[in-house]
């Protein structure tokens, strides 16, 4: 397993000390080798060192002051004490102090060497969620706002810069859940009409007697219980943007006010005979196939036409499942703040199943698994994980797929740059290089 870690052996007997480090080259992996815990101390401080195996008995400091060290600088760094079979109460107490296992002597290479792989792939997961935790923490505009490292996503970013400023109207497609909304939000925070009003009106959430007067307004005594005058959805959006969701609910009778809206610019009020100038952005979102939908006479053709000038298609999430990782720590880092409660480890295994499942209320339904996390509420996760359809996948597998996405994500963002890759994800370019190789990239 290539990484950028080293593994540190801790160990005053030669002979052992040889041992491990020749069962760690084996396996092909980075070592180091001292013979005290004073020694052990500034590779430890130096930052590169994935795994400390270190002995009990050590000729000053013991194995168990170094664990409580290492603990102090670095919470994340696994450790695994090697102990005589007289020290198990001594190991159990290493094991209080945050060792992440340990083994005892005499023991098989090939022992040590497992046990090693298994901490070094859990200091590699903790590794990538402390950097996607950065990454998050730095991003700034667009890409706070629609978060994602896929293809789709950077193409969805694009796109919405690429039109936010046009005067066009826009239809947004996508299931339910893949957040819509952040787009029409977004269309409107990076344009010139940020500063006027955004406005939202779900056409499905309300009765076809309501609607009318909710986009259009309505004046005092236009109908019964018409007290006053009402400024409709359209006008009170004036210089800004119109968002209107599960457009394909919409009744006839409104798509043809809405067409007339959209192709004069003007509209009426309920009981008034007053046209009013409209200046506002309209993007539509539908679940649906609108088109579809016309040809089966459920959607007007020609508002379909006059909607889909520009259409911005969301992908589910199943179909960016790269984007889970950065989701995840996202999702659980607001939801902390939030509920004032510590942000949870994402462990490899719960990682592994966000991974492999289905996700069929996509990225809404993911926030939702992330709330349960951070309030304990465990039963959210296990439904998730046990779910039908979801596929086992090993820890190595989970890890490897994380990684193909991160160094994907960064060569896209360096248009195919390894270098400049490299320097972004902190590794040598030998070594990216042998991981774009063996990821097929």
């Amino acid at each position: 397993m290539s990484n950028e870690f080293t593994i540190l052996i801790v160990e005053d007997d030669p002979n052992v000390r040889l041992g491990c480090v020749q069962a760690m080259q084996l396996a092909g992996l980075a070592v180091e080798a001292v013979a005290s815990a004073e020694e052990a101390l500034p590779h430890v401080t130096a930052g590169q060192i994935g795994v400390v195996v270190t002995d009990m008995r050590l000729p000053k400091a013991d194995g168990l002051s170094l664990i409580r060290l290492c603990q102090q600088f670095d919470p994340s760094l696994p450790t695994i004490m090697i102990t005589g079979h007289g020290d198990v109460t001594l190991a159990v107490e290493a094991m209080r102090s945050g060792a992440y296992d340990f083994i005892t002597k005499p023991f098989a290479p090939e022992v040590l060497v497992d046990v090693v792989r298994r901490a070094l792939e859990k200091r590699m997961l903790t590794s990538e969620v402390a950097r996607l935790r950065q990454q998050l923490a730095h991003r700034s505009g667009i890409e706070s706002k629609l978060i994602g490292q896929s293809d789709a996503m950077q193409r969805v970013r694009q796109l919405v810069l690429d039109v936010a400023e046009s005067p066009v109207d826009i239809l947004i497609r996508g299931e339910t859940g893949c957040g819509k909304e952040l787009v029409a939000q977004a269309l409107h925070d990076f344009s010139h009409r940020r500063d006027a009003p955004y406005v939202a009106l779900n056409c499905g959430g309300m009765p076809d007697n309501l609607l009318d007067s909710e986009l259009f307004g309505h004046e005092a005594g236009a109908f019964t219980g018409a007290q006053k005058r009402r400024i409709g959805k359209i006008e009170h959006a004036q210089g800004g943007t119109l968002f209107l969701d599960e457009v394909e609910t919409m009744p006839m009778s409104m798509q043809i006010k809405l067409l007339r809206v959209l192709q004069e610019r003007k509209l009426e009020r309920l009981g008034s005979n007053q046209s009013i100038d409209v200046d506002c952005r309209v993007v539509a979102a539908s679940k649906d196939d609108l088109l579809a939908r016309a040809q089966d006479k459920t959607f007007r053709l020609d508002l379909y036409y006059r909607l889909n000038v520009v259409c911005i298609e969301l992908p589910p999430l199943r179909d960016r499942r790269e984007d889970i990782p950065m989701l995840m720590t996202h999702f659980t880092l607001l939801a902390a703040q939030r509920f004032n409660r510590p942000q949870p480890e994402l462990s490899a295994a719960l990682m592994s199943k966000l991974m492999a499942y289905a996700w069929p209320g996509n990225v809404r339904e993911l926030r939702n698994v992330a709330d349960c996390l951070v309030l304990g509420v465990r039963n959210g996760v296990v439904d998730v994980a046990d779910t039908a359809g979801a596929t086992s996948q090993s820890l190595s597998e989970a890890v490897d797929q994380f990684e193909r996405a991160m160094i994907n994500a960064e060569l896209q963002r360096h248009g195919g740059n390894v270098a400049r890759c490299a320097e972004a994800l902190n590794i040598a370019k030998t070594t990216l290089h042998d991981k774009i190789k063996r990821h097929g990239l």
